[in-house]
């Protein structure tokens, strides 16, 4: 995995976790142990989503979200989906070459994934699974 640098980077470097990710395994370990309020505001900033937006994409309300202390770590699967959405923008911003073009095609509508934003998909892991390969077909100068 190439991105596995900026996935830690996004979530906020050695600040957000101890462990380097140089592997899937890694994140499974990772997604066990919990992901921070802290780090999940991190990629709330990457993404230049609100609290409110973050709260409609993973299993937990915004209130929820709202309550944890910046150190308090989510369950596995909010974790999971919150290792997920790091993954999708680390790739995308790879792809793209840069953040900027990342964030702009997670607005824009795409055939490939039936005229939706890639952003209006995240929210499912089916969703998100689309948005990697589409990710993927785009950095392979494939287009549907």
């Amino acid at each position: 995995m190439t991105y596995a640098t900026t996935v830690e980077e996004i979530l906020g470097g050695k600040k957000a976790r101890p462990k380097k990710i140089q592997s899937r395994m890694d994140f499974i370990e990772l997604s066990n142990k919990g992901i921070t309020k802290e780090a999940l505001l991190r990629l709330a900033a990457y993404l230049s989503i609100s609290m409110r937006q973050l709260a409609e994409v993973l299993p937990v309300t915004e209130r929820t979200i709202q309550r944890y202390a910046p150190k308090k770590h989510f369950n596995r699967v909010v974790s999971e989906q919150i290792l997920q959405l790091a993954e999708i923008a680390a790739r995308g911003s790879e792809v793209f070459m840069s953040r900027e073009k990342f964030l702009h095609y997670m607005n824009m509508p795409s055939k490939a994934l039936a005229d939706k934003t890639p952003l209006s998909l995240i929210h499912s892991k089916f969703g998100a699974e689309m948005v990697l390969d589409e990710l993927g077909r785009i950095e392979h100068g494939v287009f549907s």
